[in-house]
C-alpha cells in the first residue's frame, strides 16, 4: 500500500479546533466562522444570509457545522440558498471540517460556514 502526503496547494484546511476557535494557517480564529480555500472571516451565523449568498459561483457546495452537534438550522434558510445556486450540507461542526478538508484536498470549490464547539 502506498500513502500520500495530502496536498492542499494553496488552499488552509481546518487544523484544529476547541472551545470558541478554530485553528486554519496555524492561528486560532475565534468562531463562528466563513472558511474559504483562500481566506478565512468572520460569520455572523444563521442571520448572517447576505454574506453566504456572496458565495454563489464562486464555489458548489456550502458545509454548515452547526456546533458540538448536529442541529436544524433556522427554516426558510436551506431553501435561499439553495435557491442561489449553492449546495449545502448540514452537519454538526466536526464533521463539517473534516468533509471539508476532504473535498479541500481534492481540489473541489467548498466553502464552510461553521459555529463553535463547546
Amino acid at each position: 500500500m502506498r500513502l500520500n502526503e495530502i496536498d492542499f496547494g494553496a488552499a488552509q484546511p481546518v487544523e484544529g479546533y476547541g472551545p470558541g476557535f478554530f485553528r486554519i494557517g496555524g492561528e486560532a480564529h475565534e468562531a463562528p466562522l466563513l472558511v474559504l480555500p483562500d481566506q478565512v472571516r468572520g460569520w455572523g451565523g444563521y442571520d448572517d444570509v447576505d454574506t453566504l449568498l456572496e458565495l454563489a459561483g464562486q464555489v458548489d457546495v456550502l458545509f454548515i457545522g452547526t456546533g458540538e452537534q448536529i442541529a436544524h438550522i433556522p427554516a426558510g434558510l436551506r431553501g435561499t440558498l439553495e435557491d442561489a445556486g449553492l449546495g449545502v450540507e448540514i452537519m454538526d461542526s466536526p464533521a463539517a471540517c473534516r468533509t471539508y478538508n476532504v473535498l479541500l484536498s481534492e481540489q473541489r470549490r467548498v466553502a464552510l460556514a461553521v459555529l463553535p464547539v463547546g
